[in-house]
């Protein structure tokens, strides 16, 4: 039987797209399925291992994509947005796959349509249109110049404002390539293709009037390929463990600020800076990588402090851990409702942190049981869901 090709396409303007993407590229049977992958130069070490066919597909800095989230602007312009199809097509045209699935690649929307191969895109629940949202205003502009009591209710008014003028650039490039708009709302621009997986569940992000094409894949894990630290065996005993990364989304630059936070206490910290921000100097108390095994790491702590997203949150909740999130843009204060409904973790704003307020948090996670209880209640539900078979029963349909 020949194999069926599979293109994975990962906007990497964030680490957390690519992740996921490898992650559910490697679920793939090779015996069925040809699989290759594409993303912007620049992450090597996160195939390795992966016997991945790769591709090389450009996207915007993540300087620029979080420079315009901090902004509040629409992070891709026409230009951009019309460049991105010229450069899918290129793509889609070499490789010549059965399925296109991607992950933020929003120019997917009218390339895969001009090439006409069936496109499934990869994202968050709360970035549906049939999924209730609450929106807290994020860290921008607004928020830094009002109170939040204040920024809160103008934000909510302006939303739809924002989702349109955020929708604007690919309802543009739709137009020229004669394809309907997809209205002012920028969820249904995050979400249009032939068929959507949400990499959640519904027990945290429910939906209503589902279509048939949309579905819950459940959490995908992905943790990079590193060797462990020669401190990782080495952690004295006798210590609560936590867990810090603020990612690649904008919050790294706290790091330091939040390991000072936790110095006076009697935990034992093990952090990951992305590669991306120095530590400066270390308390007694904190062991730090570029790097961690995310899954491994969230096994070990008795509580994850991180950035607010998807990823590291569905990482600790899988383990039955608390997550402290300390949120900036809106996909992390989304994803951050959700962990709040389910009462598995707690929310600080990261343009707003204070080191008494972050401690006060932490040994609340830390100590009082109810958090850790419904921590382990959606491990429980994750339990669930295998997102590879979910996957490979499309994949089956559509091949």
């Amino acid at each position: 039987m020949e194999r069926k090709r599979i293109l994975f396409v990962a906007e990497a303007v964030t680490l957390a797209h690519v992740g996921r993407s490898l992650a559910l590229a490697q679920t793939l049977d090779r015996q069925r399925y040809d699989v290759h992958f594409a993303c912007a130069p620049g992450h090597e070490m996160f195939l390795k291992g992966s016997q991945l066919r790769s591709w090389t597909l450009n996207s915007i800095s993540s300087q620029r994509f979080l420079a315009a989230l901090a902004a509040g602007k629409p992070v891709y312009d026409r230009a951009t947005l019309a460049q991105y199809v010229l450069d899918d097509i290129r793509l889609l045209e070499a490789v010549r796959p059965q399925v296109v699935i991607g992950d933020f690649r929003l120019s997917l929307s009218v390339s895969a349509r001009v090439v006409q191969v069936p496109y499934v895109t990869v994202t968050n629940a709360y970035w549906s249109p049939y999924v209730q949202q609450h929106y807290r205003v994020p860290a921008i502009a607004l928020s830094r110049v009002l109170p939040i009591a204040l920024a809160e209710p103008l934000f909510r008014a302006v939303q739809p404002l924002a989702f349109a003028l955020h929708s604007r650039p690919l309802n543009a490039v739709r137009r020229a390539y004669q394809l309907p708009s997809l209205g002012p709302d920028l969820r249904r621009v995050y979400t249009d293709a032939d068929h959507v997986l949400y990499a959640d569940i519904p027990e945290m992000f429910p939906a209503h009037d589902l279509p048939i094409t949309h579905a819950y894949l459940g959490p995908v894990m992905w943790s990079p390929p590193v060797e462990l630290p020669p401190w990782w065996d080495a952690m004295p005993g006798g210590r609560d463990i936590v867990y810090v990364t603020l990612g690649s989304s904008g919050q790294a630059a706290l790091l330091p600020r939040v390991l000072q936070a936790l110095a006076p206490l009697p935990l034992t910290v093990m952090a990951a800076t992305a590669g991306n921000v120095d530590a400066g100097l270390l308390p007694d108390n904190v062991h730090v990588a570029s790097y961690l095994p995310g899954e491994q790491a969230a096994q070990r702590a008795r509580l994850v402090i991180c950035n607010g997203g998807s990823p590291t949150s569905q990482q600790a909740l899988a383990a039955g851990v608390p997550v402290l999130g300390i949120a900036g843009n809106l996909d992390q204060y989304l994803n951050m409702d959700g962990v709040l409904r389910a009462g598995a973790g707690a929310l600080l704003r990261s343009d707003r942190l204070q080191e008494e307020q972050l401690r006060g948090a932490a040994l609340h996670l830390l100590q009082q049981p109810e958090p850790r209880a419904a921590a382990q209640a959606v491990a429980r539900q994750f339990q669930q869901y295998d997102a590879a078979a979910r996957l490979a029963s499309l994949l089956a349909r559509l091949c």
